[in-house]
């Protein structure tokens, strides 16, 4: 085939998907968007899709020698404490190998999502040769401290020496931790580093699996009705806050009920709704999602001494958790602190006494 198509996945399957037709060189012959509603087989092209960068981790590992499943497993093994689900159900890919020895580029996402990628893109009549995420599409800047960067929706997704990660625009410079952002802005720059990235993939996600099978809608569907839960969330929040107003308590209750039971249905069943939809909001990921939060977690035990972090889990019932360690109660002080510089909040769960160290269960969420 002579010409390459680029399918960028949107957030929600209720989007279209934007596409690029390219020929080898990298020329754009055509623009366009596909939708589920109006699908058909497209096959006649080699498609490369684009993914949400901030659902990947990204990582440049010190592999040893082996074979592609050996260095798999041993980059699993190092990536598990950074990790917020079980390794065995991450889908590991691995870039080129560096002529050198030095670090190897390394690329983990979920192998459901993955999947329902694939289902997703299949739906939309295209079969993917390629899985790039996006934060590895801008080019690594020449200067060590500097971030070039792409702007994706309402992501951003920067690359740096040895870094590359998606982000919510608001949490970008959190997470640039001082170095300055190159955006690239003008749509032919754009394009053209999409077609760089989908004519040389830096890594291919669909490599670290055996060619996902042919499936239906359903794993898509399922996480595109999660992803509109969230997109909710802030209607909620407001709702929740206008509560706490004791000039108008009583209308403010009434406009409270009447979103959680538009948006919230399971919630207003409750008991108590109000209570309901605040211990969900306690849970909710924070902003930027697992990846922005584990990051902010991460930088935070770091800055205290002798703190550990000894397990992180995610989920959308139970949020971003922790388990933390430290030599003295008022360790969890400094964490907390350190974590709300960053924009978060963090609040513990249970805390007790275990073999002359400090055990406590936190939760990782957005800053009220």
């Amino acid at each position: 085939m002579t010409q390459t198509r680029i399918v960028l996945i949107p957030p929600t399957a209720a989007m279209p998907a934007p596409f690029l037709v390219v020929d080898p060189h990298g020329r754009v012959l055509q623009r366009g968007s596909l939708a589920l509603e109006d699908a058909d087989p497209r096959l006649d092209l080699r498609t490369v899709a684009i993914a949400p960068g901030a659902d990947v981790l990204v990582r440049w590992l010190d592999l040893p020698v082996g074979g592609a499943a050996q260095l798999r497993a041993a980059a699993r093994w190092m990536l598990k404490e950074h990790l917020a689900a079980d390794p065995e159900r991450l889908a590991v890919a691995l870039g080129a190998p560096v002529a050198e020895g030095g670090p190897r580029l390394v690329a983990a996402v979920s192998a459901n999502l993955l999947e329902a990628w694939v289902d997703y893109l299949r739906a939309l009549g295209v079969e993917p040769a390629a899985v790039v995420p996006d934060c590895l599409t801008p080019p690594a800047p020449d200067a060590e401290g500097t971030l070039n960067a792409i702007r994706f929706g309402g992501d951003i997704a920067m690359r740096g020496a040895a870094f590359a990660a998606s982000v919510q625009a608001d949490l970008a410079e959190t997470v640039a931790a001082g170095r300055s952002i190159s955006l690239i802005e003008s749509q032919d720059a754009v394009e053209e580093r999409l077609a760089l990235s989908a004519l040389r993939p830096p890594v291919d996600l669909l490599s670290a699996v055996a060619r996902p099978r042919a499936a239906s809608r359903g794993g898509w569907r399922l996480a595109a009705g999660l992803a509109a839960a969230v997109l909710i969330s802030p209607l909620v929040i407001t709702a929740v806050a206008a509560v706490r107003d004791s000039v108008a308590a009583d209308r403010a209750d009434r406009q409270a009920r009447a979103l959680i039971a538009e948006h919230l249905p399971q919630a207003a069943e409750a008991e108590d709704p109000v209570a309901e939809v605040r211990r969900r909001l306690a849970v909710a990921l924070p902003p930027g999602g697992v990846a922005a939060g584990s990051a902010a977690l991460f930088a935070a035990v770091e800055q205290v001494d002798g703190a550990e972090l000894d397990g992180l889990s995610a989920d959308s019932e139970q949020g971003l958790r922790a388990t933390l360690s430290y030599p003295a109660f008022q360790d969890l002080d400094a964490v907390r602190a350190a974590v709300e510089s960053l924009g978060l909040s963090l609040s513990d769960t249970s805390t007790v006494e275990d073999g002359g160290r400090v055990v406590s269960e936190v939760v990782v969420g957005g800053r009220s």
